[in-house]
């Protein structure tokens, strides 16, 4: 049985708040799968498993204050298949289906139990339980949740055949018998006379909490929206669905000032670790940046509007070829030692509506196209803005980048992101006097920044670096 695990979602994390599941008992999971939502100081992340399985016990509960590393959730691997020997039992009910697992299943012991389901016809096995037989039949496994869930929707736990693990009752299971049930009424009343309908009493909406700070956020009603998770509660996913589909919303509510305060005292601790920790170096260089802006113009007539480039996909595109051909300042500074990184996972510095500061990362950003660089900071961009990240955008980046060009500052001097070792800076591309070939003129220039750990790195390895990003933004057509 493998754990699902608090993740860490950035260097400071060491602690997580636990949301929302999406998810319930025996879902069947693939790798990559949303499987939960977990606070953290910063923002709500979208939690992925990687792994396939089934989903087991779930140990968090809403509100959790649960460390990295902590278990979440039980997950039980993907199913083994039927060992060789069963399969001359199987066969004799379902030739296709043991014709399959004898090729599928390696070479094992028999078990009888497994045999002995597998001969059950499957006409026995969905026969109906009688009042009788049911008083005389052990209850299945059932949780103290799903007990109170059957409970509400008035269903004899005695009639059902568990399909979880040691044959435990699922949720799938109540949804399975209140449809089945609601089916059979529906079909009992077809010409049964007309009588008079008796106002039902009003059913209580389930909303996670998560989704209901979402929709306030959002601006968007949760009267109307149907839910979709669990027993028809409302999740996540579906107040964005919801909000996708309607007319553009009214102003979002401000978020609380507790939520800002707390993520600023985050940034502000982990600053703090840097500047006291770190000892840094800084370094600059003017990028002229003509035949960069000449070439995105260039290409931009050739795309459709909603694939153009803007000048920062060119940027952080450089920045990431030239962490791959200046490996030294590619990594962390793990146990007194510089860990160098076999990818170049960028790092960007995005500010959000409500304040602070997140650090997703683009994963082997030095591999993509300039056009794929652009997608990847757009998708990411709205994902964190809209609260969406999930928990492999926050992987640890091996090299930061910072451009506040459109906020018209000249130079950035930053703060190296622990366990990084160093952080890049890009200002606004403005048009300022320079000389050519000893003529001068006005052209569009950026002033780059470089912010080094001196432990890992001198000067001359940050100048190797600047001058190199410099070089490839001279000849975009390369990027």
């Amino acid at each position: 049985m493998g754990d699902f695990v608090m993740p860490s979602l950035g260097a400071d994390m060491e602690e997580g708040t636990f949301i929302e599941w999406l998810v319930s008992p025996g879902d069947t999971i693939k790798r990559g799968d949303v499987i939960a939502v977990v606070e953290t100081p910063k923002s709500a992340v979208e939690v992925e498993c990687f792994e396939d399985g089934t989903v087991g016990e779930l140990l968090a509960h809403e509100g959790d204050v649960v460390p990295v590393g902590g278990v979440l959730a039980h997950l039980t691997p993907a199913e083994a298949a039927i060992p060789e020997e069963a399969a001359a039992v199987v066969a004799a009910a379902a030739p296709a289906v043991a014709e399959a697992a004898r090729v599928a299943a390696p070479a094992a012991v028999a078990a009888p139990a497994a045999v002995a389901v597998a001969a059950i016809p499957p006409e026995v096995e969905a026969a109906p339980v009688t009042p009788a037989e049911a008083a005389t039949r052990h209850l299945p496994p059932v949780s103290p949740v799903l007990r109170h869930r059957a409970h509400e929707l008035g269903i004899d736990l005695a009639t059902i055949v568990g399909t979880g693990r040691h044959g435990a009752v699922t949720r799938a299971d109540l949804e399975h018998a209140a449809a089945a049930r609601a089916a059979t009424a529906a079909t009992a009343t077809v010409g049964a006379p007309t009588r008079p309908t008796l106002p039902s009493p009003t059913v209580r909406q389930r909303i996670s909490p998560y989704a209901r700070r979402l929709a306030a956020d959002l601006g968007t009603r949760l009267d109307g929206i149907h839910g979709t998770g669990s027993g028809g509660a409302v999740t996540a996913a579906d107040v964005r669905r919801a909000a996708e589909s309607a007319a553009p919303p009214p102003p979002a509510a401000k978020p609380q000032r507790a939520d800002a305060d707390s993520m600023r005292q985050s940034i502000a601790a982990l600053m703090t670790v840097s500047n006291r920790e770190i000892p840094h170096y800084y370094l600059s260089a003017t990028v002229d940046l003509t035949a960069a802006l000449s070439w995105v113009r260039a290409r931009n007539r050739e795309l459709p509007v909603e694939q153009r480039l803007v000048p920062s996909a060119l940027l952080l595109l450089a920045a990431a070829r030239s962490a791959r051909q200046v490996p030294e300042l590619n990594g962390h500074w793990v146990e007194g030692r510089f860990r160098p990184s076999d990818d170049v996972d960028l790092g960007l510095i995005l500010s959000l509506r409500r304040g602070g500061l997140l650090v997703p990362a683009i994963p082997r950003a030095d591999t993509l196209s300039v056009t794929d660089m652009m997608a990847a900071m757009r998708e990411l961009t709205m994902r964190a803005r809209a609260g969406r990240l999930r928990g492999s955008d926050l992987a640890q980046p091996s090299i930061t980048v910072s451009n506040l060009g459109d906020q018209g500052v000249e130079s950035v001097l930053g703060v190296i992101y622990p366990p990084q070792v160093a952080l890049v800076g890009f200002g606004a591309v403005s048009e300022r006097p320079w000389a050519v070939d000893g003529l001068l003129g006005v052209r569009p220039l950026v002033t780059t920044t470089l912010a080094g750990d001196h432990r890992a790195s001198d000067g001359a390895v940050g100048a190797r670096f600047l001058k190199h990003l410099d070089r490839l933004l001279q000849k975009p057509e390369e990027l």
